[in-house]
């Protein structure tokens, strides 16, 4: 049985995050997904939109997914990785990890993983930026249309 883990923050869930699961769970038997923490994602990226645990339940309920988990908090990234005991770790075309120094870091722990770095899905609403900044620009153009509307 090859377990393959996956890594992210899916606060918004979109095309992305589903083709990055998808193309996961291909490469294995099972898909074990850990989802940030609101302190690794206020740290490291943005303040989180949705709370892990929502965030959590929405990972679980995605079909590719077997399993899913909520990351630990502190230094640490291995430990996880330690007690779930992975195969295949993927991670995402934008993620800030290399993946011959993870899996050196991983060796050193006794532990033989591949990683695999997964490719981009081109689509213009393939982030959570992209969406974002497409609900801002719908607000925006919304408040203009109902402003020359009173005129």
């Amino acid at each position: 049985m090859v377990r393959v883990l996956a890594t992210g923050v899916f606060d918004i869930i979109h095309l992305g995050h589903l083709h990055y699961l998808e193309e996961s769970r291909n490469l294995g038997d099972e898909l074990v997904v850990i989802v940030a923490t609101d302190g690794t994602v206020r740290k490291r990226k943005h303040e989180p939109i949705t709370p892990e645990r929502m965030r959590l339940e929405l990972v679980r309920g995605l079909k590719p997914v077997d399993e899913a988990v909520l990351g630990r908090e502190g230094g640490d990234i291995y430990g996880i990785v330690e007690e779930l005991r992975p195969d295949i770790i993927t991670i995402g075309y934008d993620q800030p990890f290399e993946p011959e120094r993870l899996e050196a870091d991983l060796r050193q722990r006794g532990l033989e993983v591949k990683v695999v770095r997964l490719p981009h899905l081109d689509h213009d609403l393939d982030g959570t930026r992209k969406i974002i900044n497409k609900v801002i620009e719908f607000h925006n153009m919304s408040k203009r249309l109902e402003k020359e509307a009173r005129k």
